[in-house]
């Protein structure tokens, strides 16, 4: 957007009014998709989709990756799912890299690799997604596919307590106000079992990440292959 003051004013308003009429004709096979899989019709979504998904739409790619992963609408196919995922969380969605890093961490589809997991899963957390947050602290803290890190457990489980993230919309999978209620107590109770290893100054050293730390913006993220 940064650049759109360098055009001409003729060109902005037609680059703008084609923004526009891309976003409505996204939203309408969205907003069905999103209705008929309400009504528990996962098949008739997934047919609604996966246009979206061919043409490259990446929450419409995680959309089909979810409906493989858990068999809502089609057979249970964990390496479909992966495909899905994988093409999603290459253009940023953070909730395929942290399916991805899910899949990766319980060998669903794969060989199960916890260092190939935490790769994701930090993908993922530097968006803000709380469970991606969450699974990161508990890595760190263990050091399972990630060195040993208290400071950085801490500073992921606080955020992970914290979270608002909203996922993006039209996808199948949401976060309501209960299950944030249980990650954060989950993330609450793993942080001050943590605190019984860690000295005063590694808490406020990560009491300190915490505070400072913002989503890194997409456009300067570097994407796993």
């Amino acid at each position: 957007m940064r650049y759109y003051w360098q055009l001409p004013r003729a060109t902005l308003a037609a680059s703008l009014m084609l923004v526009a009429m891309a976003a409505i004709a996204v939203a309408g096979p969205f907003e069905d998709a999103l209705a008929t899989a309400q009504r528990g019709d996962y098949s008739t979504a997934n047919w609604l989709l996966r246009p979206l998904a061919d043409r490259g739409d990446a929450v419409a790619q995680f959309d089909l990756g979810f409906m493989y992963d858990t068999g809502h609408g089609v057979m249970q196919d964990y390496g479909e799912a992966m495909r899905w995922y994988r093409l999603a969380a290459k253009q940023g969605n953070a909730l395929a890299q942290y399916s991805l890093g899910f899949m990766y961490a319980n060998g669903h589809g794969v060989p199960q690799g916890y260092a190939e997991a935490a790769k994701w899963y930090l993908l993922s957390a530097e968006q803000g997604y709380a469970w991606a947050q969450f699974y990161l602290g508990f890595f760190l803290a263990n050091g399972q596919g990630e060195p040993k890190n208290l400071i950085l457990a801490h500073m992921w489980l606080s955020l992970a307590a914290a979270s608002r993230f909203n996922p993006p919309f039209g996808s199948l999978k949401t976060m309501d106000e209960k299950e944030r209620r249980a990650l954060s107590s989950l993330a609450t109770g793993a942080r001050a079992k943590l605190e019984s290893q860690m000295t005063p100054d590694q808490i406020a050293e990560a009491q300190k990440l915490a505070g400072e730390w913002k989503p890194t913006p997409e456009r300067e993220r570097s994407y796993a292959n």
